[in-house]
Parts: C-alpha cells; sequence; structure tokens
C-alpha cells in the first residue's frame, strides 16, 4: 500500500471539495458543490504547489433554486470552464431534474464574463471530459428509464462546445445520449460517474455501483463502436468515482465507498494501491475519496466525506475538508 499525506487543509467556506482540473497557469483548480452546508452555494478555488487556497469564483446559481452544485470541472482549449451542476444530487424532490452543464468565461481575477447554460433539466450530471469538440458528461440516474428487472439506467451525454439550451428529458429519446449502462449491484442503485480519456482514444467510464470501468471505442465518425467492461475486481475496487490515468496508461480511480485508491493497468488488472479507515482527512487519510488527478508529480485527492452508509466506509462529515496525496 502506498502512504497518503496531507496536501491541503481547506478554508471553512470549503465543506464538500469534488472534481479538479490545471489552468492555464498550472494551478491545481478544485471545484466545491458544498452539499453539507444548506447554507452555502458552489464555487470553484485554485491551489498553489504548497496547498494554499485562493477562492477563484462563486458559481452561477440556479435561478429557481438560489444555488450551484458544481461536481465536475473541465477546461476547453480557449480556457473556459464547463461546470455539472448537479442540482438533484441530494434527491430533494423540489431540487430533482434541475441540474445543468454550464459554460463559463472568467478572468484570472475572477470576473465571470459570460455563462451559457450547454443543458438543463438534467437528474444527476456528474462528471465531464472534452475532446475533438465535444464534451462528454456522465449522468448518474436515469430514473424515468423503467426497465422490468427494476435495476437502474445511467448514461454518457455528449455535446458539442457550441451547443446551449438543450432540455434533457432524462429518457432513452434524448439525441445527445452517447452510451447507456445499466448497474447490476441491488446494493448499491449509482451509475456512470467518473469519466476520462484514455491513451489510447477511447472513453473510460466508471458504473459506481458495480465497481466496474467500461471502455468505449469510438470510430472515425465519432459514434461508439464497442462499450464493454474493461476492469473488474470486487476484492480490489468496490466503487468507481472519479479516474485519472498517468503517462504510462495506468488508470488510478477514487474508490469513494471503501476509502481506497485503485490502480488499474492498461491490460485491465486491478489492484487497492491505498486505503484509509473512517478518519477526519486531516492526518493524511483517504476521507471519502471523491477525485484523483495527477498534477506536479504526484496525484492529488479530494475528499468529499459526505456520505455514509452500510457500504461506505465514512461514517459522518467532518470539517475541515481537506485534499490528500500520494506518489505516482
Amino acid at each position: 500500500m502506498r502512504e497518503t499525506t496531507l496536501f491541503s487543509v481547506l478554508p471553512d467556506y470549503i465543506c464538500t471539495p469534488d472534481g479538479m482540473a490545471v489552468d492555464r497557469h498550472g494551478n491545481l483548480v478544485l471545484s466545491c458543490p458544498n452539499y453539507a452546508s444548506e447554507e452555502s452555494s458552489g464555487m470553484v478555488v485554485r491551489l498553489d504547489r504548497d496547498g494554499n487556497v485562493t477562492k477563484w469564483f462563486d458559481v452561477p446559481v440556479h435561478p429557481e433554486t438560489g444555488v450551484a452544485r458544481n461536481m465536475g470541472i473541465a477546461f476547453d482549449g480557449e480556457w473556459n470552464i464547463y461546470l455539472c451542476d448537479n442540482q438533484g444530487w441530494s434527491e430533494r424532490e423540489d431540487l430533482l431534474y434541475k441540474g445543468r452543464v454550464l459554460r463559463l468565461t472568467v478572468t484570472d481575477e475572477g470576473e465571470i464574463l459570460e455563462t451559457i447554460v450547454v443543458a438543463d433539466g438534467m437528474e444527476h450530471p456528474n462528471g465531464i471530459r472534452i475532446k475533438d469538440g465535444y464534451m462528454y458528461v456522465t449522468q448518474s440516474y436515469l430514473h424515468p428509464v423503467v426497465r422490468e428487472d427494476g435495476l437502474l439506467t445511467s448514461c454518457v451525454y455528449r455535446f458539442a462546445l457550441n451547443e446551449r439550451g438543450v432540455h434533457v428529458t432524462n429518457t432513452l429519446a434524448d439525441p445527445n445520449i452517447f452510451a447507456t449502462f445499466v448497474t447490476h449491484n441491488p446494493d448499491c442503485q449509482y451509475g456512470a460517474d467518473g469519466i476520462v480519456f484514455g491513451p489510447d482514444g477511447a472513453l473510460y467510464v466508471g458504473n459506481f455501483g458495480d465497481g466496474a470501468v467500461y471502455r468505449i471505442l469510438i470510430g472515425p465518425d465519432g459514434s461508439p463502436v464497442e462499450n464493454r467492461i474493461f476492469a473488474q475486481d470486487a476484492s480490489q475496487l468496490q466503487s468507481t468515482d472519479g479516474m485519472i490515468f498517468d503517462e504510462k496508461g495506468n488508470l488510478y480511480i477514487a474508490d469513494f465507498s471503501a476509502n481506497a485508491i485503485a490502480m488499474v493497468t492498461p491490460e485491465g488488472t486491478v489492484t487497492r494501491i491505498a486505503q484509509s479507515p473512517d478518519c477526519t482527512g486531516v492526518d493524511g487519510g483517504l476521507d471519502q475519496p471523491g477525485e484523483p488527478i495527477v498534477w506536479d508529480g504526484r496525484i492529488i485527492v479530494s475528499c468529499f466525506d459526505l456520505v455514509t452508509g452500510p457500504d461506505k466506509v465514512n461514517q459522518k462529515h467532518e470539517m475541515p475538508a481537506t485534499l490528500v496525496q500520494l506518489a505516482l
């Protein structure tokens, strides 16, 4: 097992850190939905290589809910920011089907020059990646899709970078659906979550409840030509939240439920490389890891530290929120 150590104790205005990206200056950018506080809203912050935090901007709130709940984050080639505003994550009835994908143009000083709603009406937008003029967004629930066996359907949506105002129905009739998944684990009905492009150009998607990583091969016309399980080993990987590749083609996955990080080799072999018992994160332990990123020669991991349940190592939410690190 690799040792994890503390990278940053986050300011008290951050209670739930999640997705990460790297900006044009090489800073680590952290998306904070702040689900643990009803009084807080979503924001984006930046961190330097010593873990010092600077607030960048508050995410524009939803006009009906009055809050933003941004999870996944990505930049395009012109450094516009794309965010998955997962309004319905808490499954509160008044917030369901109000999720958005936002495109923001923001100055280095945090002034928001433009906000575009790429898509709205989404049940549970989660992770996002950008490639070749398109954004790929995981949606962890498609509850309006009812199967005879009662199992959960989830999906990846694909939107062109210049699309705007797409209203999602959360059904299989949505033309922007790129790929679908079924979660077979009856004890954890939570679907597509982590998403990343591999060195081979394929799209890799984690089916959270099944602890499975799917590889989607994409044809010359941009359509999926194969969608099948690439890696799955319940003894080493329980759940698949955020994930990232290193330069050698190894895939690192935040095992949210098990308080662990797993590594998948290019051949698909899964190995748990770090794990912590229930902890606060302040000691450098994995406190419900939500997303890893390879940055500055190391792996940085955000600690979501909020969800509990019989299948979760995490027992409660504590402050302060933290980021931890481990060696590549």
